[in-house]
Protein backbone atom coordinates (compact mmCIF):
# COMPACT_ATOMS: atom_id res chain seq x y z
CA UNK A 1 0.00 0.00 0.00
CA UNK A 2 1.59 3.42 -0.72
CA UNK A 3 1.24 5.72 1.73
CA UNK A 4 1.37 8.92 -0.30
CA UNK A 5 -0.76 7.84 -3.29
CA UNK A 6 -1.05 9.45 -6.05
CA UNK A 7 -3.56 12.12 -7.03
CA UNK A 8 -4.83 14.37 -9.76
CA UNK A 9 -6.38 17.76 -9.91
CA UNK A 10 -8.00 19.67 -12.80
CA UNK A 11 -9.85 22.99 -13.39
CA UNK A 12 -12.95 22.68 -14.44
CA UNK A 13 -13.12 19.75 -12.37
CA UNK A 14 -16.50 18.68 -13.99
CA UNK A 15 -15.56 15.01 -15.65
CA UNK A 16 -18.25 16.44 -17.89
CA UNK A 17 -16.20 19.20 -19.47
CA UNK A 18 -13.09 17.30 -20.95
CA UNK A 19 -11.71 20.47 -21.98
CA UNK A 20 -9.38 21.24 -19.20
CA UNK A 21 -7.47 24.03 -18.64
CA UNK A 22 -4.62 23.01 -15.97
CA UNK A 23 -3.64 20.28 -14.19
CA UNK A 24 -1.72 19.17 -11.65
CA UNK A 25 -0.19 15.61 -10.67
CA UNK A 26 1.23 14.93 -7.28
CA UNK A 27 1.73 12.55 -4.52
CA UNK A 28 -0.87 12.83 -1.13
CA UNK A 29 0.99 12.55 1.81
CA UNK A 30 -0.88 12.33 5.59
CA UNK A 31 0.42 13.74 8.50
CA UNK A 32 -0.28 10.32 10.66
CA UNK A 33 0.40 12.45 13.90
CA UNK A 34 3.51 14.42 12.74
CA UNK A 35 3.64 18.59 12.33
CA UNK A 36 2.87 19.94 9.30
CA UNK A 37 6.58 21.77 9.64
CA UNK A 38 8.32 18.90 10.44
CA UNK A 39 7.08 16.80 6.96
CA UNK A 40 7.16 20.77 4.80
CA UNK A 41 10.21 22.64 6.29
CA UNK A 42 9.80 26.14 6.28
CA UNK A 43 12.21 28.49 3.87
CA UNK A 44 13.02 25.15 2.23
CA UNK A 45 12.17 24.05 -1.43
CA UNK A 46 9.36 21.45 -0.55
CA UNK A 47 8.55 19.02 -3.33
CA UNK A 48 4.84 20.06 -2.69
CA UNK A 49 3.52 16.46 -2.09
CA UNK A 50 5.33 13.56 -1.68
CA UNK A 51 7.80 11.33 -4.24
CA UNK A 52 8.03 12.49 -7.64
CA UNK A 53 8.31 15.79 -8.11
CA UNK A 54 4.77 17.50 -8.34
CA UNK A 55 4.10 18.45 -11.89
CA UNK A 56 1.92 21.10 -13.61
CA UNK A 57 0.42 20.89 -16.78
CA UNK A 58 -1.17 23.95 -18.68
CA UNK A 59 -3.50 23.34 -21.58
CA UNK A 60 -3.36 27.66 -22.07
CA UNK A 61 -1.40 30.13 -21.19
CA UNK A 62 -2.27 32.01 -17.76
CA UNK A 63 -0.28 35.18 -16.07
CA UNK A 64 1.48 34.06 -12.62
CA UNK A 65 2.64 37.84 -11.09
CA UNK A 66 4.34 39.03 -14.47
CA UNK A 67 4.97 36.60 -15.83
CA UNK A 68 2.93 34.57 -18.83
CA UNK A 69 3.09 30.73 -18.61
CA UNK A 70 2.39 29.60 -21.91
CA UNK A 71 0.70 25.63 -22.43
CA UNK A 72 2.86 22.66 -21.45
CA UNK A 73 4.68 21.04 -18.70
CA UNK A 74 6.20 22.35 -15.40
CA UNK A 75 7.13 21.48 -12.17
CA UNK A 76 5.67 23.28 -9.18
CA UNK A 77 7.90 23.60 -5.77
CA UNK A 78 7.18 25.64 -2.63
CA UNK A 79 8.59 27.14 -0.28
CA UNK A 80 6.23 27.20 2.87
CA UNK A 81 7.05 30.16 5.54
CA UNK A 82 4.99 31.34 8.04
CA UNK A 83 2.98 33.64 6.66
CA UNK A 84 3.54 33.24 2.90
CA UNK A 85 4.39 30.15 0.55
CA UNK A 86 6.81 31.20 -2.46
CA UNK A 87 5.59 29.21 -5.41
CA UNK A 88 7.60 28.18 -8.20
CA UNK A 89 6.90 26.89 -11.39
CA UNK A 90 10.41 25.24 -13.35
CA UNK A 91 11.46 23.49 -15.84
CA UNK A 92 12.75 20.13 -14.99
CA UNK A 93 10.78 17.80 -15.32
CA UNK A 94 10.74 13.62 -14.01
CA UNK A 95 12.58 14.22 -10.98
CA UNK A 96 12.40 13.11 -7.38
CA UNK A 97 11.82 15.24 -4.40
CA UNK A 98 13.36 18.23 -4.81
CA UNK A 99 17.06 16.94 -4.63
CA UNK A 100 17.90 17.87 -7.60
CA UNK A 101 16.20 21.62 -7.62
CA UNK A 102 17.44 23.83 -9.87
CA UNK A 103 16.87 27.60 -9.39
CA UNK A 104 18.09 28.42 -12.93
CA UNK A 105 15.34 26.63 -14.25
CA UNK A 106 12.96 28.78 -12.70
CA UNK A 107 9.85 30.16 -15.28
CA UNK A 108 8.58 32.27 -12.64
CA UNK A 109 8.61 32.46 -8.51
CA UNK A 110 6.16 34.49 -6.54
CA UNK A 111 4.79 35.22 -2.87
CA UNK A 112 1.08 34.34 -1.62
CA UNK A 113 -0.32 34.65 1.96
CA UNK A 114 -1.25 31.46 3.33
CA UNK A 115 -3.36 31.50 6.55
CA UNK A 116 -4.41 29.15 9.26
CA UNK A 117 -8.13 27.38 9.74
CA UNK A 118 -9.39 25.40 12.70
CA UNK A 119 -10.15 22.56 9.98
CA UNK A 120 -7.50 19.96 10.17
CA UNK A 121 -6.65 17.94 7.13
CA UNK A 122 -4.94 14.42 7.45
CA UNK A 123 -3.95 13.94 3.99
CA UNK A 124 -2.32 16.77 1.84
CA UNK A 125 -4.95 17.76 -0.93
CA UNK A 126 -4.99 20.32 -4.11
CA UNK A 127 -8.06 21.61 -5.84
CA UNK A 128 -9.31 24.63 -7.85
CA UNK A 129 -12.11 26.80 -8.17
CA UNK A 130 -12.78 29.72 -10.09
CA UNK A 131 -12.88 33.63 -9.22
CA UNK A 132 -14.20 36.17 -12.11
CA UNK A 133 -11.13 35.53 -14.56
CA UNK A 134 -8.67 34.25 -12.18
CA UNK A 135 -8.37 29.89 -11.45
CA UNK A 136 -7.45 29.65 -8.21
CA UNK A 137 -5.27 26.76 -6.86
CA UNK A 138 -6.21 26.00 -3.06
CA UNK A 139 -3.03 23.78 -1.34
CA UNK A 140 -3.72 22.29 1.92
CA UNK A 141 -2.41 19.94 4.73
CA UNK A 142 -3.04 20.62 8.76
CA UNK A 143 -4.19 23.53 9.39
CA UNK A 144 -2.55 25.51 6.42
CA UNK A 145 -4.08 26.99 3.83
CA UNK A 146 -2.58 28.81 0.51
CA UNK A 147 -4.27 29.94 -2.50
CA UNK A 148 -2.66 30.02 -5.77
CA UNK A 149 -3.78 32.75 -8.72
CA UNK A 150 -3.42 31.70 -12.65
CA UNK A 151 -4.96 34.20 -14.16
CA UNK A 152 -6.57 33.65 -17.34
CA UNK A 153 -5.78 35.56 -20.63
CA UNK A 154 -7.58 35.86 -23.60
CA UNK A 155 -6.83 33.74 -26.63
Amino acid sequence: MNVSPLDIAVFPKSYKNSNKEIKIIYSRPQLKGRSLDSLALKNKVWRTGANETTELILYKPFKLGDAILPPGSYSFFTIPGEKEWAIIINLDLNTWGAYYYDQEHDVVRIKVPSEKTDKSLEAFSITFTEDKNTVLMHLGWGNVRVKVPFEKISE
